[in-house]
């Protein structure tokens, strides 16, 4: 089921909006009428480790020429010298 309101009314309710979304509702906030904003359930993305594995290359090599400042910052102060 659907819920709609204005933002008034979301405002003045956010806690009872946010209980019927967790219980499976979805909420559409309109401001003078057009549809602005859906509150709708939190589904969390899966992380995966090592995603980019072999589609990203990199070496030692490519940070010889690193700015000075961006040196320092990963090895210290004495890298720049």
């Amino acid at each position: 089921m659907t819920v709609f309101v204005n933002i008034h009314e979301a405002k003045t309710h956010l806690s009872r909006l946010l209980e019927q979304v967790a219980a499976g509702e979805r909420v559409v906030i309109s401001k003078a009428g057009t549809p602005i904003a859906e509150l709708i359930p939190h589904r969390r993305q899966p992380v995966i480790i090592g995603g980019l594995k072999g589609k990203i290359r990199y070496s030692d090599a490519d940070w010889e020429n690193a700015d000075a400042e961006i040196a320092e910052m990963f090895y210290g102060s004495d890298a720049s010298s």
